[in-house]
């Protein structure tokens, strides 16, 4: 598609200086002087009038006394660098913190000790008004610290490892093996059939909630591939030719959504319980009644994610 890079998360063009990351005297020098973004329990800084842009903080800020200690290199913005801390060790106080971890967490917390206004919130559920720049660096900044929140052990050894290259590497001391962050491959499909367009839904999703259909890549296998096999699994509909649309860096935890056009050669469907809990067709027009909120018994998926980028593509024909 011409129009790829203007999915959510799809990049700002961020120079990520990865010539810099082995030098950590120079690492240290640029966070003194750099611009924090602290990331708390997986959500992200914000200020509740102005929530399309991440809200930055200097390297002596009192709240990043509540870090981990590791700040992650993210790259430059000219000669000013950013970098990201985890923050979960703060405690609010006063607040409902029920939700928070939950898939579909609604909630936000008041940060008294970033500012008046300032609160911290999901990233899904700001994803759509967020400037690209900060899309990426909250992307980014997530994306990193679910992997090493995750890969804190030596996979070789079961040794404790250790941040290095700026938070782009973990190495074992004990057996020297180098490790790196991990994105896993995920097909998501707009399948259509003439005027048709199948979608599905999962049983753990808000009630009413259908989006496309989407699954993980297996080792040795094509995108193409993935995308028939997929598709058959969940609905038996089967796919011949795909194309390519465009990507989505995804993380929640560590994706990257590989968005794909696949075209339908059956229309029989036959679900997989196990896989899904729905899958149906819908026609072009039902879709866009979809879109703009007008049906009761089904909303579309979330604003920002790719699979909404493909629909709302698809209905104005701009596929190509």
């Amino acid at each position: 598609m011409k129009i790829s890079e203007q999915v959510v998360f799809g990049g700002s063009k961020l120079d990520r200086a990865a010539q810099l990351r082995a030098d950590a005297e120079k690492l240290e020098a640029l966070r003194s002087k750099g611009d924090i973004l602290p990331i708390w329990r997986g959500k992200v800084l914000v200020h509740e009038d102005a929530r399309g842009a991440a809200l930055r903080l200097d390297c002596g800020h009192p709240f990043l006394e509540n870090s981990t200690g590791e700040y992650l290199f993210l790259g430059l913005e000219g000669d000013r660098a950013i970098f990201a801390t985890d923050v979960s060790l703060w405690e609010p106080e006063q607040q409902d913190l029920a939700t928070v971890g939950d898939n579909f967490d609604a909630s936000e917390q008041a940060c008294p000790p970033c500012g008046e206004g300032a609160i911290l919130a999901e990233l899904r559920a700001i994803m759509s008004v967020l400037d690209p720049r900060s899309a990426e660096l909250l992307s980014t900044a997530k994306a990193l610290l679910n992997w090493h929140a995750s890969h804190k052990f030596c996979a070789k050894c079961g040794a404790p490892s250790v941040m290095a290259m700026g938070g782009w590497q973990r190495n074992c001391p004990a057996c020297s093996a180098p490790h790196f962050p991990r994105t896993d491959p995920v097909v998501i499909m707009l399948v259509t059939r003439g005027n048709k367009l199948l979608i599905g839904r999962s049983p753990f999703w808000p009630e009413g909630m259908y989006s496309t259909l989407a699954g993980f890549v297996e080792p040795g296998e094509p995108i193409e591939a993935a995308v028939r096999r997929e598709v058959f699994e969940e609905t038996a509909i089967r796919v011949g030719r795909v194309d390519y649309l465009a990507s989505q860096p995804w993380a929640f935890p560590s994706s990257l959504m590989i968005g794909c056009h696949g075209f339908a050669e059956n229309e029989d469907i036959v679900i997989d319980p196990v896989e899904i809990e729905d899958a149906r067709w819908v026609t072009r027009e039902e879709m866009a009644a979809i879109v703009a909120g007008e049906n009761a018994e089904i909303y579309a998926p979330r604003v920002g994610s790719i699979a909404h980028f493909m629909i709302v593509n698809w209905l104005a024909d701009k596929l190509e």
